[in-house]
């Protein structure tokens, strides 16, 4: 059994944010995927942490409130998940500026550091 450290997060992107974040990651070299990419429009917030964490994948959101509510009942429970990356929302023009600083975060930020961790990309600018 190997004690490796996971180094680059896989990042997953709730429903709310827009589907090409994940592409323009991916065109990157990044691991992301979205919501949409898989099926998981209109599934509950906490279903959408579940199919991260079964994934081993951190969920970048932007309904800070919802999800740190799901985070504290999944401590509560000793229930893991990979990581919560909370967002400011960002329009249309400021993509470029939202994928560097997802860009900042996935360069920094080993995969084994998100465990049950909640994270802000405010963080990362």
């Amino acid at each position: 059994m190997s004690n490796e450290i996971d180094l680059f997060v896989a990042l997953y992107t709730d429903e709310d944010i827009t589907n090409s974040i994940a592409k323009l990651l991916r065109e990157r070299g990044y691991n992301a995927i979205s919501a949409r990419d898989v099926g998981m429009i209109e599934k509950s917030d906490e279903e959408q942490l579940v199919y991260a964490a079964e994934r081993k994948m951190t969920i970048l959101i932007y309904n800070r409130d919802d999800f740190l509510e799901i985070d504290k009942k999944w401590r509560a429970a000793q229930r893991t998940h990979y990581g919560i990356l909370i967002s400011e929302q960002f329009s249309s023009r400021q993509i470029g500026e939202f994928i560097r600083r997802l860009s900042n975060f996935l360069d920094r930020v080993t995969a084994d550091e998100m465990i049950d961790l909640v994270r802000y990309l405010s963080n990362f600018k």
